[in-house]
């Protein structure tokens, strides 16, 4: 069993905050794993997929009553016909107890949670491999990580067969979003879905998507939601000042893994102009895994200058950063617009370095460029 530490720190944290988490994201990255390698005095793991689970629970009381050790793990809950009030009453009257529940959506893609449980959770949203948890994968290289993706079972095979990709995909309509959204049309979704897997990293327009794709706006407006409820999307908003020529709608859209955005676009094997655009999805679950507190967009102006993502920190603080696969290729013109606008606020420059990162001036700007671990490194000074 690979052991994934920042994520069992990330729960450990949680609970702190709330008796019950609620760990996230999308099938097969691993969630099943790390709830079963917690080791905090034992575990009473449920696996929700099995029909004898609904009868034990039945009686919430008693359940939790006779729960011997201190964690009690809820694998796939949403599964089970009313998994909010079997939490509520774990929270409320077992408060000794820490409660983890799994799903591969936010509670609010499911009817079953209407109860949203409000100020007896935290959710954490679990990311595929990140880069700074290469070296446990069998020190997978960072070419593979970004053809084969992140998702365990992909990253740790030999070579990459199209088979898994695709059979993920249907297993993900059918057990996710039909259950959950009652979508009927598979063929309409997985065109949908592909669609947004090619597109990854780029400008979104919903009219033009429809148009493309011979599919009614509102149901691409249906499907769009399903898929950043269950984390298979990641929709930054672009951030502006107003009254400026900038962007102020059109959203940019991640799709949650380089492996399925390489196997959608037919990269195989992959070329060195690939790489780029895969390194800033890794580097966009970088950050959305350890600076979840804080808000990213993304900014452009009516020129086309864009920033990668943008981090608010507070009120007159905007950092800036760019994502680019060889430092020598960073254009600083776009940092230094969007600086007339926003002059508070650092830059970075994420490139896979083997160093941490060091400071350069470009066109009179100040950019600190660093690998992911330096970024994250640098921010934490920051703020403290």
């Amino acid at each position: 069993m690979i052991k994934r530490p920042f994520w069992i720190e990330r729960i450990r944290r949680a609970w702190l905050e709330a008796p019950v988490v609620w760990l996230a994201g999308v099938r097969r990255a691993g969630k099943t794993t790390l709830a079963q390698s917690i080791n905090e005095g034992g575990i009473h793991y449920i696996n929700c997929d099995l029909p004898v689970v609904s009868e034990m629970v039945s009686d919430p009381e008693l359940f939790y009553r006779n729960c011997d050790r201190p964690i009690v793990v809820f694998d796939e809950i949403h599964q089970l016909r009313d998994p909010s009030r079997l939490l509520k009453i774990g929270a409320d009257v077992f408060p000794h107890l820490k409660i983890l529940a799994t799903g591969s959506s936010t509670l609010a893609a499911s009817r079953k949670f209407r109860d949203t449980l409000t100020g007896r959770k935290r959710t954490v949203h679990m990311t595929p491999v990140l880069w700074d948890e290469l070296s446990a994968f069998q020190n997978s290289p960072l070419l593979k990580r970004l053809h084969h993706g992140g998702l365990p079972q992909a990253l740790l095979a030999e070579t990459k067969s199209p088979g898994f990709y695709r059979e993920w995909m249907d297993s993900f309509f059918a057990r996710d979003i039909q259950r959950l959204f009652a979508f009927r049309d598979p063929d309409k979704f997985n065109t949908f879905f592909e669609y947004l897997m090619k597109q990854s990293g780029g400008l979104f327009e919903i009219t033009r998507a429809a148009s493309a794709l011979g599919i009614s706006r509102p149901t691409i407006e249906s499907h769009m939601r399903a898929l950043e409820m269950t984390h298979a999307i990641t929709v930054l908003r672009p951030f502006h000042g107003g009254g400026r020529k900038e962007l102020i709608k059109m959203p940019k859209v991640y799709a949650f893994d380089t492996g399925f955005v390489s196997f959608c676009r037919g990269w195989e094997p992959l070329r060195p102009e690939d790489y780029g655009l895969l390194w800033e999805h890794l580097a966009l679950e970088y950050m959305q895994a350890h600076a979840h507190e804080w808000k990213i967009r993304y900014w452009r102006d009516t020129s086309g200058r864009e920033i990668d993502f943008v981090i608010i920190r507070d009120r007159d603080n905007v950092d800036a950063v760019e994502c680019k696969w060889d430092s020598s290729s960073f254009d600083p013109a776009a940092i230094q617009t969007f600086r007339l606008y926003y002059p508070k606020g650092n830059n970075y420059l994420i490139c896979p370095l083997s160093t941490p990162g060091f400071f350069k001036k470009a066109a009179g700007i100040e950019v600190f460029i660093c690998n992911p671990d330096g970024w994250l490194t640098r921010v934490k000074k920051k703020t403290r």
